[in-house]
């Protein structure tokens, strides 16, 4: 049977490495084929992806907007509306389930958008005013979760 230190590549598979610089006999000796003169045949010379020949970088002509604070808070965002898609009550395990959510594993804020039939006992992360009113409103509860029980 074969052993490791037996293997070798198959013959003609792998070709030697170009030893460029070493004479004129080698076939790219002198300016190892980098052509005569220039940024490009320097050592360490090269011209950055970005660069456009000195017009105004792509980078610098489009227009800049807004600002994301590296801070922030990111929920996913379940409407009112959407819960009636949840069977039994709604938590995040429940809404990842009935695919309205990508993760359990993140922050969810349901938002008062639509309305409530029946009472629903929610689970999330926050809650806008209105969805806790309109809940509220329908016999149903709210419970936040990451928090203080009176929050």
């Amino acid at each position: 049977m074969a052993e490791l230190h037996d293997l070798s590549p198959t013959r003609g598979s792998v070709k030697d490495r170009k030893r460029k610089g070493r004479g004129p006999g080698s076939g790219s000796g002198k300016t190892a084929g980098r052509g005569q003169k220039g940024q490009k045949s320097r050592s360490g010379g090269s011209v950055h992806p970005r660069f456009e020949g000195g017009q105004m970088p792509l980078i610098r002509r489009i227009p800049k907007r807004g600002f994301k604070s590296i801070n922030r808070t990111e929920y996913q965002i379940v409407n009112l509306r959407e819960l009636a898609r949840v069977e039994g009550d709604v938590s995040p395990e429940s809404l990842e389930s009935a695919g309205l959510i990508r993760s359990a594993a993140d922050l969810v804020k349901v938002l008062g958008v639509g309305d409530v039939e029946g009472k629903l006992t929610v689970t999330a992360h926050a809650f806008s005013r209105s969805a806790r009113e309109k809940i509220e409103a329908a016999g149903g509860s709210v419970t936040v979760l990451g928090s203080t029980p009176d929050a």
